[in-house]
């Protein structure tokens, strides 16, 4: 069984389109919960049959084995198991066959539902008992007919399994910003927050931490206010804004699409930095005026484009 994914959403409309899939848990009393979980169809390559395995020694628990898709093998990864669940084998009938953070993986779900279209606005923030039940690794929750739907931080869970890489790091440190910048940076996903502040103060920029696209566009109204009160320019704050693109509330194509049309904002660079990493969204990035755009986690990449962004701000 293989389900076809759609083409991308319009650029820039704050809509993302979600694959509804669902975990299993028996209960004490012999009844079954499901889980109503979500990802990003942009991660997602296909949803096909539970492929055969094959068990690879020294892995972490959550890691089932290897899968051939595709002439490929990839890591598979048992959610159940992450979410510290267990997991029975009459459940285990699907695989999402993801793509991104330049890695393939599979992960194993229960039942694969159907594909929501939604507006980031409508992401709400998790409440504190499932964020804490899940080692806080959910982007956001939606309300749906048939309840709380997740949607998790696969960033996040890479990173609990040592699955997450950061490429190209300078192993002295050394190297040091040409020019200081003051870097705002939107990001929901508290492992790619500490990543790229590590990454950029190390380098001597400043950063500006946002949780959000929202956040961060409301960030740049306040600079905005305190600049013309002064009579200066919102530059003499703010040098570059680097933001993911998947955020609750306002999605970072929505918020490169606001600063590229709003006076007092057009000549701010921005740099999109997503785990998103195919042409489509890279061209959809460009589309609604980004200056320039990265594929997470590329350390010495990330500093040449803050370069750049430095030697035109000289």
């Amino acid at each position: 069984m293989q389900y076809g994914l759609p083409e991308t959403l319009k650029t820039g409309q704050n809509e993302l389109e979600i694959i509804d899939f669902r975990i299993f848990e028996r209960k004490e009393d012999g009844s079954i919960y499901q889980w109503i979980l979500g990802v990003n169809v942009a991660k997602v390559r296909e949803v096909l049959r539970m492929p055969k395995l094959t068990k690879v020694p020294n892995m972490p628990p959550e890691i089932e084995g290897m899968a051939e898709i595709r002439g490929e093998l990839i890591p598979v990864i048992s959610l159940a198991k992450w979410m510290k669940i267990p997991e029975e084998e009459e459940f285990k009938k699907y695989l999402l066959f993801m793509e991104f953070l330049r890695e393939k993986v599979g992960v194993i779900i229960h039942a694969a539902k159907r594909i929501r279209r939604i507006q980031w606005s409508d992401i709400k923030k998790a409440p504190d008992i499932l964020n804490t039940r899940l080692n806080g690794r959910i982007t956001g929750v939606v309300d749906t007919e048939e309840g709380l739907l997740l949607i998790l931080d696969f960033e996040g869970i890479l990173s609990d399994m040592n699955l997450l890489t950061v490429f190209n790091v300078e192993p002295d440190q050394e190297r040091k910003a040409k020019k200081k910048l003051r870097i705002l940076v939107a990001e929901d996903s508290a492992v790619a927050r500490k990543i790229i502040k590590d990454i950029l103060e190390s380098t001597g920029h400043e950063v500006i931490m946002t949780e959000s696209g929202k956040q961060a566009w409301e960030k740049l109204n306040e600079i905005f206010e305190k600049a013309k009160a002064e009579g200066k320019s919102v530059r003499d704050y703010i040098d570059v804004v680097l933001t993911d693109i998947e955020m609750p509330e306002m999605d970072g194509l929505t918020l490169t699409n606001l600063i590229k049309h709003t006076a007092g904002f057009l000549n701010l660079p921005v740099i999109v930095n997503t785990t998103l990493s195919d042409e489509a969204n890279k061209q959809k990035a460009f589309s609604v005026g980004a200056d320039d755009y990265l594929v997470k986690f590329d350390a010495s990449h990330l500093i040449e484009l803050v370069d750049k962004m430095a030697a035109k701000t000289s």
